[in-house]
């Protein structure tokens, strides 16, 4: 076991930093990442759990996003005035509802039995509710001096944040691992109904963001990252408590998942403790591995949306997975291209041609473990064609594939690239977010540092190379907003006026 060290923003070289994390896992698999930086009394963490919404199935798309939410409603003994009765009520809860579901997804539903058996999953859900106590676990995280509480759902992984003073060291272990050794779905189908209302707020009220869910839908024709993390409508509006349980002890086992500590604790103090708490969690079996590969694309996808809102152009290219040896050569090409007010984009579409007001890129989306696109997009200016948007950017596109970078591109990339490592581990967060993600996604924290060796390593001739092979039309998806007028409101009318 390693010892502790300042994070490198501190001015700690990053070869030594590498030597002083202290890695411990759990005889469940649960692996620990600490890192003791005694700044201030205070500790950060991050919680990865390895599933996104790539791992959900046909009809549960959105269920790693709802489980997300579940995961703050409590335990049997957090949330709950009596969680005996709550767990009868639930139970009937649950029996109620699906009930209902059966009847209402029926190939020929009876309206009346219908109606009946959603009255009586209303009924369950008002005896369930009596027994909860709203934002129980954020009200202890509140109480204890905590803050930036928070959770993110994407394509690959969830995310579980917040910091606390150092002195609730042993409260943050009973209450991590408390609400995921038994978590209670309790007001399950409330929270449905938030998530759906998310669902209408970032995307179907959104021009762009029902472009967003058509492009990615088009991206991809076999491999899940077709679908939305939020999931589509009538999945939110169908699965269940049981569904959520069954993902929950799919999922969320202790050899799936690595916590990053940062801050003003001690190895030998801690990992007792995680012992205890933690320790308490049973192994599980290892979560089944995704088997359906995108295929090579072979024919340009194109999606038009026609709305009354402004203009909007975006491509897409397919590229291989973060873990590819390519990665930082793709990271060269965004940095060149999109990254502030001298990069090509910038210079030709909105400074020299001013046809766009903005321009700029999505370097992994919708994730990154697994192959993804490359985005690019730009907003026309008045009265500027998307096409027009569009040919631009083939341009700066094609440059890449013909003409060499300067040497002097390639050296800002570089600067640019330490740079933004050393400001996002200057904070006890920001460090424990890097080292959870590049754990999950690599099996090894110490990619976050060896990849600056890789971004060095970087040449004019892997740019060439890499273009070429990835800014083909058969390789391209693209998708746009054509703006059109809105319906006129059809003419009033009057009835005609007696004689």
């Amino acid at each position: 076991m390693a010892g502790a060290a300042d994070a490198p923003a501190t001015g700690v070289a990053l070869d030594s930093f590498e030597s002083r994390v202290t890695e411990h896992t759990l005889s469940n698999g649960w692996t620990f990442l600490l890192v003791t930086r005694p700044v201030a009394p205070v500790f950060a963490f991050m919680t990865a759990v390895n599933v996104g919404s790539a791992q959900e199935g046909a009809g549960m798309t959105g269920l790693a996003h709802m489980f997300e939410h579940m995961a703050f409603k409590g335990t049997p003994r957090i949330g709950t005035t009596d969680y005996d009765a709550e767990q009868r009520a639930l139970e009937e809860l649950e029996r109620a509802y699906l009930a209902y579901q059966n009847a209402r997804l029926r190939t020929a539903p009876d309206a009346d039995v219908v109606r009946q058996r959603h009255d009586a999953f209303r009924r369950k859900q008002r005896a369930a509710a009596a027994f909860v106590r709203s934002n129980a676990f954020g009200n202890i995280v509140d109480r204890a001096g905590g803050v930036g509480l928070n959770a993110f759902t994407s394509a690959d992984m969830t995310g579980y944040v917040y910091a606390l003073p150092a002195n609730k060291i042993e409260l943050f272990c009973y209450l991590e691992s408390e609400r995921f050794l038994h978590p209670v779905f309790r007001e399950f189908y409330k929270e449905r109904d938030v998530v759906m209302e998310e669902r209408r707020l970032r995307t179907e009220s959104r021009p762009i963001g029902r472009l967003f869910e058509q492009f990615t839908a088009a991206a991809f024709t076999a491999h899940p990252y077709h679908h939305p993390v939020i999931g589509h409508a009538s999945d939110i509006q169908s699965y269940t408590m049981t569904d959520a349980g069954k993902f929950f002890h799919t999922w969320y086992v202790p050899s799936n998942m690595v916590t990053a500590i940062v801050g003003d604790i001690h190895p030998e103090t801690i990992i007792p403790l995680l012992e205890t708490y933690f320790g308490r969690i049973p192994r599980g079996p290892a979560p089944p591995t995704l088997r359906t590969v995108e295929p090579p694309s072979i024919a340009e996808k194109t999606v038009t949306l026609k709305d009354p809102s402004q203009p909007f152009y975006m491509e897409g290219y397919h590229k291989p997975a973060v873990t590819h040896p390519d990665q930082e050569v793709f990271e060269a090409i965004d940095d060149i291209l999109t990254n502030g007010r001298t990069s090509r984009f910038h210079r030709a579409l909105v400074r020299d041609q001013q046809i766009a007001v903005s321009a700029g890129s999505y370097g992994a989306y919708p994730g990154e473990k697994y192959p993804h696109v490359w985005v690019a997009y730009a907003v026309p200016a008045r009265g500027v064609s998307n096409q027009r948007v569009r040919d631009a950017l083939h341009d700066e596109l094609r440059r890449l594939t013909t003409d060499d970078v300067t040497e002097n591109e390639l050296a800002k990339f570089r600067r640019r690239a330490r740079a933004a490592l050393l400001r996002s581990l200057k904070s006890n967060m920001g460090l424990a977010m890097n080292l959870s993600h590049y754990h999950t996604l690599f099996g090894d924290w110490r990619e976050l540092f060896h990849s600056l060796d890789r971004v060095d390593r970087v040449t004019a001739e892997d740019i060439r190379r890499v273009a070429r092979h990835t800014f083909t039309a058969s390789n391209r998806v693209t998708a746009q907003i054509d703006t059109v007028e809105p319906p006129r409101p059809a003419p009033a009318t009057t009835a005609p006026v007696s004689p």
